[in-house]
C-alpha cells in the first residue's frame, strides 16, 4: 500500500468506498463484503471492520486487518491503531507505537504522543516533550491542555504571555505564522479561567480583535458558561458577526426563555453584518418550538431577493409545517418575474411538488427542464424515483453520469443488494495526488 494515494483518497473520498456507504453495507447485512474490500485497500472498511472485531473480543484479528496499513507508514492509520490499543485498555502499546511514529519525524506524532502520555499519568513528560514547541499554535494548544495534569499552569502561563507583544494584535487569524498572539491570548484565558481567574480570563479576550473561530466566540462561550448574562447581552448587542447573540440565544433556549430567545435574534438581525444569518437562526427557532407559520412569515420577508439557499430553507420550513403549496406559490410569484428557472432554484421545488403527492409532476418538469439532463440535475431526479420506489430507474439516470455521481450510485446499487457493481463504481475513480509544480514562481501574470 502506498500512503499517499491512501491518504489522498482518504481525504478526498474519491476512488473509494466512503464511511456512510460502510455504513450501509452493513445495515442491510452485507458485512462480509465490508470484511473482504478491508482486507484489499478500503481504508473505511478496515476501520470499521477492525472496530467491530475489536468489539467481539477478535482483537488480534483486527490488528491483522490494520497491519498491511500501518506498514505503510501512514499516519492516520497509526492513530486509528493507537486510539484501537487505547480503546483495549493497552495503552503502553498505543504509546510505544506512536513514539515510534514520532521518532521517525511524522510532524503530528508529537501531538498524539503527548496526549497519550497525559491521559495515562505522565503529564509531567508531556509537558517537557511540547515546551520547546510552543510556537506552533496546535501542540501550544496541547501545552496548555497538559499543563493542568502537570500542575504547571503557571509556567505555561508565562511561555503564553511573552508572545503577546504590547505593540501588535492580529486583525485576522492569519496575520502572524506560527502561534500568533491572538491565540496565544486564547490560550491564556483557558489557563486563567481554569484557574478560577475569571475577571482576567474575560479581560484577556477582550483585547482581541476577534474572538470568533470556526463559527464560535470564545468570550461568549466564557461568560455563559459562567452564568455572566448581563455581560453576555452587552457584547452580543456589539459583536457583528451575531456568534455572540447565538451563545446568548442558546442560554435562553436552556433556561426556557424562548421569547427573550426570540427577541435577541430579532435584534441580532437589525445590527449583524450577517443578517441573514440572523433570520435562519430566528425561523429555526420559532420552528423548534412549534411555531412553523411564524418562521415562515420570517424567511418569506427574507426571501423577496431570493439567494437560493435562503429559498431552500424558506421551501423546508413550508414542507415541514405541511404547507409545501405555500412555497411552490412563492417560487411561482418569483418565476413571474425573473422568468425561466435556472437549475439552482427549480430543483428546490420538486422536494415541494413531491409533498403535493406530484412526484410524477416533478419528475416529468425535471427531465424537461434545460438542464435536466446534466450531472448535476441527475442526483434529484434519482432522489425522486427511488422516493417512490423505482430505484432501478434512479440507477438508469445517474449512470451516465457516474464519475460526478459515484457516491450516489453506488448508494442505490447497493439498496438494490447489487454490491459488487456499487464498488466497482466507486473504486472506477483511481485519481492520484497531484504532481508538484515544476513551473517556477511568479508574482507577474500568468500566474
Amino acid at each position: 500500500m502506498d500512503a499517499a494515494d491512501l491518504d489522498y483518497r482518504v481525504r478526498t473520498q474519491s476512488g473509494c468506498i466512503p464511511p456512510h456507504l460502510v455504513s450501509r453495507l452493513l445495515e442491510l447485512g452485507h458485512a462480509e463484503a465490508v470484511g473482504y474490500w478491508a482486507g484489499h485497500g478500503e481504508w473505511f472498511c478496515a476501520r470499521e471492520w477492525a472496530r467491530l472485531l475489536g468489539e467481539q473480543e477478535l482483537r488480534a484479528e483486527a490488528l491483522e486487518i490494520l497491519a498491511p496499513y500501518l506498514a505503510s507508514g501512514w499516519w492516520t492509520a497509526t492513530r486509528t491503531t493507537a486510539e484501537l490499543l487505547e480503546s483495549w485498555g493497552r495503552a503502553d502499546e498505543a504509546i510505544a507505537l506512536t513514539r515510534a511514529r514520532m521518532k521517525a519525524g511524522h510532524p503530528s506524532a508529537l501531538e498524539s504522543y503527548a496526549r497519550l502520555l497525559a491521559r495515562h499519568g505522565r503529564s509531567d513528560e508531556a509537558f517537557t516533550l511540547l515546551r520547546p514547541h510552543v510556537d506552533d499554535r496546535t501542540l501550544a494548544a496541547a501545552l496548555v491542555d497538559v499543563a493542568a495534569g502537570a500542575c504547571r499552569d503557571e509556567q505555561a502561563a508565562a511561555l503564553l504571555a511573552a508572545r503577546v507583544p504590547d505593540e501588535h494584535r492580529c486583525d485576522t487569524p492569519w496575520c502572524c505564522h506560527g502561534l500568533d498572539s491572538d491565540t496565544a491570548i486564547g490560550l491564556l484565558a483557558v489557563i486563567r479561567e481554569r484557574q478560577g481567574r475569571i475577571d482576567e480570563a474575560i479581560a484577556l479576550l477582550r483585547t482581541r480583535n476577534c474572538t470568533s473561530v470556526n463559527d464560535r466566540d470564545q468570550l461568549a462561550d466564557l461568560l455563559a458558561r459562567h452564568d455572566r448574562t448581563g455581560e453576555l447581552r452587552a457584547y452580543a448587542a456589539t459583536e457583528v458577526l451575531g456568534h455572540a447573540a447565538r451563545r446568548l440565544v442558546e442560554l435562553l433556549e436552556e433556561r426556557g426563555d424562548v421569547e427573550g430567545a426570540i427577541a435577541v435574534y430579532r435584534r441580532a438581525g437589525r445590527s449583524s453584518v450577517c443578517r441573514g444569518n440572523m433570520t435562519v437562526h430566528l425561523a429555526q427557532l420559532l420552528a423548534r418550538h412549534s411555531r412553523g407559520d411564524e418562521a415562515i412569515e420570517v424567511m418569506r420577508a427574507l426571501a423577496g431577493g431570493a439567494d437560493d439557499w435562503i429559498l431552500h430553507v424558506l421551501c423546508t420550513l413550508c414542507t415541514d409545517a405541511g404547507r409545501p403549496e405555500d412555497g411552490l406559490a412563492h417560487l411561482d410569484a418569483l418565476k413571474a418575474r425573473r422568468g425561466e428557472e435556472e437549475w439552482d432554484l427549480f430543483w428546490i421545488r420538486l422536494p415541494l411538488l413531491a409533498a403535493c403527492d406530484r412526484v410524477d409532476e416533478a419528475i416529468e418538469r425535471a427531465r424537461a427542464h434545460p438542464e435536466g439532463g446534466t450531472s448535476y440535475a441527475a442526483p434529484h431526479i434519482a432522489k425522486l424515483l427511488a422516493g417512490v420506489g423505482r430505484t432501478e430507474e434512479a440507477v438508469a439516470v445517474l449512470r451516465p453520469h457516474a464519475c460526478a455521481n459515484s457516491h450516489e450510485l453506488a448508494g442505490y446499487l447497493i439498496d438494490l443488494g447489487r454490491v459488487e457493481e456499487a464498488v466497482a463504481v466507486l473504486r472506477q475513480d483511481k485519481s492520484r495526488p497531484p504532481q508538484p509544480s515544476t513551473t517556477a514562481w511568479s508574482a507577474e501574470p500568468p500566474f
